[in-house]
């Protein structure tokens, strides 16, 4: 069960005069064992000087107060669910088996396991972080027995909540808040009589005659696996992988699902820069990171180990066999059979994002390497909202929160496409989408419009009467409303850009995907706006806004000598401009507005604030002005309701 569900608290255990006697007395050794370790030899074998120790220890201080440390207590909560979990699943799959008229003999003897896998097995998850799970199965508990007779003995138990299936997922997952942890629990089926609580996931030949959507299932913990494998010290890499993800998120670019770099692509580059300098700390070894990764060309991809030669007839990450694989543009390769490019969701405008963080945390690193500045500075969060001076604002609403929950998962999963229409407007440069999830006041408090509080912010009480409402005409009215906020950079000034298209494609793909898969309800609502960013006050808190101008002028007085430490003054340095900082206010964009009354076309002139019917545009005369409550919805919004 240790194995499972292993203790993942970093404790620093290097000694630095040991690892420079190891360094000179297995210098040999440590180059014989270097071809195991990447597809190349590494760039450096020096061992740690006191001042990477000192710095390390200033690193792990810098973490603390984020949270990214779990106490004793919360470990063992999260080894005490996951018991509990196992033993649904033992419990579960005896039952089934008798169901099918086996044994009891042989039902009590065929077992099944729970295996963790991401943030978790690696050791790195923060503190009321989520957990990603396995279960596996014999030959004879199939699927659909997941999906049903699980799912109704998860429904019994009463520390399971918000349990929700997605069953026609690419990989299949029940979702759930166990004892106030949040799981995701995926299935597979092995080709085997019983599940011994030993068993290794790492042999390739158990994924013969299985179906795509198992070994898909069985990856993730293959992947995790094999990543603790192939680096130098499992210490190091952990704290700098806790480093980097914090680092990640605080600057927006962790998200698989809206084209930036999901966990486990995080860690494998954390992994190839252990492998390029095994004996650094990871003081160093963040350093590095930034080095390597803002040097990087891509699309050349990053390779744990050569891949392996398995023909089982999966499908594999090769561009010089499929011709896809050609396209993706920062591959990094999972080191598991069979290999996939874990960042096939990265766009031209995520990679621009991706590579400018990149570049930056560079910069900054360099000077916490020189003691110029400390490792907070690292972990300061960018102000999004002062990049850039046009908006699309996706507003996703609905009538109660269980479908909130589900319409905001199914519209996530689709913004990545949007993007990349975007991208390929001939007029848009870059198409920033700010990973954050905003979520509104009730809209009943806030006279039916939108506004974001800060993440983990308290909400307003709810209302007495929280039940569906109806308009005059019948119609469910949404109360719930979540925002997602997409900076827009363009080319070229005094410009029209036509979004039609683009939002009425992307909103006929969200539709399609809800009526297929049976979750669209009335009231559920996606909506799309162009908001400037002295517009954005109507949807964010004053809070809200107030911490991002916070954030800024952080990043001012850390700039003024008088802020630095002991008052030295550093050198000063060209202020390196954003490619987010070239846009332009004088740009006109074409919308569409579609409601219950009308389909008309609008052109949408953000200049003027005057709004004109499509088929009517070249006769001025006739041109309608529109009060500023009207205007509002027509002049700066791309709806489909």
């Amino acid at each position: 069960m240790s194995k499972m569900w292993p203790a993942s608290q970093y404790s620093h255990t290097n000694n630095p005069h040991s690892n420079q006697n190891v360094a000179k007395t297995n210098e040999h050794q440590n180059q014989q064992n270097l071809k195991t370790l990447g597809m190349t030899s590494a760039i450096s074998m020096a061992g740690p000087k006191p001042i990477d120790i000192e710095k390390t220890s200033e690193l792990k201080e810098s973490l603390a107060p984020y949270g990214v440390f779990e106490s004793e207590i919360e470990m063992h909560h999260r080894m005490e669910i996951l018991g509990q979990l196992h033993r649904l699943v033992r419990q579960w799959i005896r039952d089934e088996s008798l169901r099918k008229n086996m044994p009891p003999s042989v039902a009590d003897t065929v077992g099944g396991n729970i295996y963790t896998f991401g943030s978790y097995r690696l050791g790195v998850h923060h503190r009321g972080a989520d957990i990603d799970a396995l279960c596996v199965a014999p030959r004879h508990i199939d699927r659909t027995d997941y999906f049903q007779s699980f799912y109704d003995l998860l429904k019994l138990q009463p520390q399971v909540k918000d349990l929700r299936a997605v069953e026609d997922a690419f990989v299949p997952v029940i979702k759930m808040n166990f004892d106030g942890i949040e799981i995701d629990l995926l299935f597979a089926r092995l080709a085997l009589k019983e599940i011994p609580d030993s068993f290794d996931l790492r042999d390739d030949m158990l994924l013969k005659n299985l179906d795509q959507k198992c070994v898909r299932s069985l990856n993730g913990c293959r992947v995790t696996d094999e990543i603790l494998r192939l680096v130098p010290n499992i210490d190091n890499f952990r704290l700098t992988l806790r480093a980097i993800k914090l680092w990640a998120k605080r600057h927006g670019i962790y998200s698989n699902t809206l084209g930036y770099l999901g966990g486990v692509s995080w860690a494998m580059l954390v992994a190839r820069t252990c492998q390029l300098y095994p004996n650094a700390l990871p003081a160093t070894l963040v350093h590095k990171f930034f080095l390597v990764f803002s040097q990087w060309k891509w699309p050349q991809p990053v390779l744990l180990k050569q891949p392996d030669s398995v023909n089982l007839g999966f499908p594999v990450w090769d561009p010089r066999v499929n011709l896809a694989d050609r396209f993706h543009l920062m591959p990094i390769i999972t080191p598991a059979y069979p290999q996939q490019n874990s960042t096939f969701n990265v766009s031209a405008s995520t990679r621009t994002v991706i590579m400018e963080e990149f570049r930056l945390g560079l910069a900054i690193t360099d000077e916490i390497m020189l003691s110029k500045c400390g490792w907070e500075r690292l972990f300061e969060a960018p102000n999004f909202f002062s990049r850039y001076r046009h908006f699309i604002v996706l507003l996703a609403s609905s009538a109660s929160s269980d479908d909130q929950l589900q319409w905001c998962g199914l519209i996530e999963s689709k913004i990545r496409h949007l993007i990349n229409t975007l991208e390929r407007n001939q007029h848009i440069t870059i198409a920033h989408v700010n990973p954050e999830c905003y979520s509104s006041v009730p809209l009943h408090t806030n006279g039916g419009q939108p506004l974001a509080l800060p993440p983990g912010a308290a909400q307003p009480p709810p209302a007495e009467n929280t039940a569906e409402t109806n308009n005059d005409n019948g119609e469910v009215v949404p109360n719930h409303c979540s925002m997602w906020f997409i900076g827009l950079v363009f080319e070229k000034t005094n410009v029209n850009v036509d979004l039609t298209y683009d939002i009425s494609s992307f909103t006929k793909v969200v539709h399609f995907q809800a009526e297929h898969n049976s979750m669209l309800r009335e009231g559920m609502t996606i909506e799309a706006r162009h908001v400037r960013r002295k517009e954005l006050h109507q949807y964010l808190s004053p809070s809200l806004l107030r911490r991002e101008r916070t954030t800024s002028g952080t990043k001012r007085r850390l700039a003024d000598p008088q802020h630095q430490p002991n008052h030295t003054q550093p050198p000063t340095h060209k202020k390196t401009k954003r490619l987010s900082e070239s846009s332009t206010d004088d740009v006109s964009i074409i919308s569409y507005n579609e409601d219950s009354n009308s389909s008309n076309m609008y052109e949408v002139n953000l200049q003027n604030g005057t709004s004109t019917n499509h088929e009517e545009r070249n006769k001025p005369a006739e041109k309608t002005e529109h009060s500023p409550s009207t205007s509002n919805t027509q002049t700066n919004s791309i709806v489909c309701t």
